[in-house]
Order: structure tokens, then sequence, then C-alpha cells
């Protein structure tokens, strides 16, 4: 599945369980959990769990968790970009222009 494949499979599925009418500051919100998870994960794959009632997992269980968690950061980013009407290759796009102009002088 290329981008625009998994943006608008993100919009249809979003769409026809009524989480795209969130509000955007709602989204916002689920956006910054979702990333507070992604920060949770990359711990427990650097520097394991560090409190006794949080089990340890394997270096395998633990990329799988982070790869969820990577998904449902991407989910919130593209229902936020379709909110708009911003493609995902319009933002790779701009992106990659604001680096490329912006350390072209190294």
């Amino acid at each position: 599945m290329d981008v625009t494949e998994f943006q608008q499979w993100v919009h249809d599925y979003y769409e026809n369980r009524g989480w795209s009418e969130l509000d955007i500051f709602i989204r916002i919100g689920f956006l910054a959990e979702e990333t507070g998870e992604v920060a949770r994960a990359i711990r427990a794959l650097e520097i394991g769990r560090d409190r006794p009632d949080e089990k340890t997992e394997s270096y395998m269980k633990n990329r799988e968790a982070l790869v969820e968690e990577l998904g449902d950061v991407l989910g919130n980013v593209i229902v936020i970009a379709n909110k708009y009407n911003i493609s995902l290759e319009e933002v790779f796009n701009s992106h990659k222009e604001k680096l490329s102009n912006r350390y072209s002088h190294e």
C-alpha cells in the first residue's frame, strides 16, 4: 500500500466510525497522548522498564509496541491532514524542501 492509499484508508476507516468528526483540539490531545506512548515504547527498547510493577518484555515485543504506537501517531497526523485537505505527499515534499533549503549551505 502506498502513502496515498493509506491516507485514503485512514480517512474511510475513521469516517465510518465517526472519529473524523471529533473537534480538532480533541484530536491534538490524542496526538499528544500517542506521542507520549511512543516515548514510553522507546524507553522500553532503550533502557527497559524501571518500575517494579511493569513486566519486562523481549526486544521484539517492545519493537512491536513501538510500531503500533507509531501507527497511532501517524493515524492522528493523517486525520489532521485530511481535515485541512493536505496530502501526505505534500507534507513529505514540503518537509524535504524545507530541510534541503535549510541545510544546503553546510
